[in-house]
């Protein structure tokens, strides 16, 4: 008996519509350009030797402190566009009155179990019920640290909208979400929510997918967000492609654009953006400020902690891109922020 935290594998409609996409071939989903298999041509010894030896500090010192974003949501935001990262993939994003929560994560551990796995390194800003309203909920693709089994048990009985990519549904359905509450999207569908007035679009990454014993047998996508007035592009978790380019043509351009930016090494570079890869899909995409998301909160990788911040505040001057830091629990407007703040480094 597997553990629920597992998931489930799509099966009748859900299924079907699995199997009528164009991306699934040979018994599972396919990337548009294949991916690297990061153990190929002497990298496993790399790996290891990297893991073993390696000098830098995967982890904060201590836990980074958090803001609470409850008294700032009662405000109005004059410019109608305001995001609250409430750390890794996890953002708050209030779109000319219209709010959607993207890839929640409330666990206490990346990781299907509670006493094992990479652990948080700061604290949730605020509890679930404590959200304002949501209009929409955006989930990417169904790893540990994107599709969080306790977040989801808790979020199935506030009965927001869903949309997510083709098969991760099965997850939800299995924890408790009404089936009519969640949408399926392809590469280039898209689903209206709030009477019209919001538009989310599925669109090409370059990842993988699954949980345990599950390997790409659901989809992964990256999201256009269009409030109509305001447009966010959420990268989910991806390598660079040159897809982003027809992204930027065809739902672009972005105000602020979600870059994952951590949990990245040469060994799988075509999985995982990194910050120099990330810089070079901002600008591919049209958008106009970068806001670094998928790291400061779980240890998922080989690099220091802060290290691609670190990369980001160093190059994004140079090459025009302009990079917003807030610190987790912050509730800014990205077209009001006065620029990047190293938070970090006051540990």
């Amino acid at each position: 008996m597997f553990p629920e935290s597992f998931g489930s594998k799509p099966k009748g409609a859900r299924l079907e519509r699995v199997l009528s996409s164009s991306h699934w071939r040979d018994g599972r989903f396919q990337n548009t350009v294949p991916v690297a298999k990061p153990l190929e041509d002497g990298k496993a010894f790399q790996l290891a030797n990297a893991f073993l030896f390696g000098r830098e500090q995967r982890t904060p010192p201590r836990p980074l402190p958090v803001l609470d974003p409850r008294a700032a949501w009662m405000q109005n935001a004059p410019s109608g566009l305001r995001i609250t990262w409430l750390g890794h993939s996890t953002c708050l994003l209030e779109m000319d009155g219209l709010r959607v929560l993207t890839d929640p994560v409330w666990g206490g551990r990346a990781s299907p179990f509670s006493w094992a796995g990479p652990a948080r390194f700061h604290e949730v800003p605020v509890s679930i019920s404590d959200l304002p309203p949501l209009d929409a909920v955006v989930l990417s693709h169904d790893h540990y640290d994107h599709l969080c089994w306790p977040t989801w048990r808790e979020l199935a009985a506030l009965n927001v909208p869903i949309v997510t990519s083709l098969g991760v549904g099965a997850h939800l359905e299995a924890w408790g979400v009404r089936p009519d509450r969640i949408t399926e999207l392809d590469w280039w569908e898209a689903a209206e929510f709030a009477g019209g007035t919001l538009q989310i679009t599925a669109a090409p990454a370059r990842h993988f997918s699954g949980r345990t014993g599950q390997s790409n047998q659901t989809f992964w996508s990256s999201w256009a967000i269009d409030s109509g007035k305001h447009k966010v592009f959420f990268s989910g978790d991806t390598g660079i492609t040159d897809e982003f380019e027809e992204i930027g043509r065809r739902l672009g351009p972005f105000d602020v654009t979600l870059m994952e930016v951590g949990a990245f090494h040469t060994t799988w570079s075509s999985i995982h953006l990194g910050p120099d890869n990330a810089m070079r899909a901002h600008t591919m995409l049209r958008g106009k400020h970068l806001l670094p998301v998928h790291w400061g909160t779980f240890n998922l990788a080989l690099h220091a902690w802060d290290d691609p911040a670190e990369t980001l505040l160093a190059k994004a001057p140079g090459i025009g891109v302009s990079l917003l830091t807030p610190r987790v629990g912050q509730v800014f407007e990205p077209s009001l922020a006065e620029g990047p703040e190293a938070w970090w480094r006051n540990l």
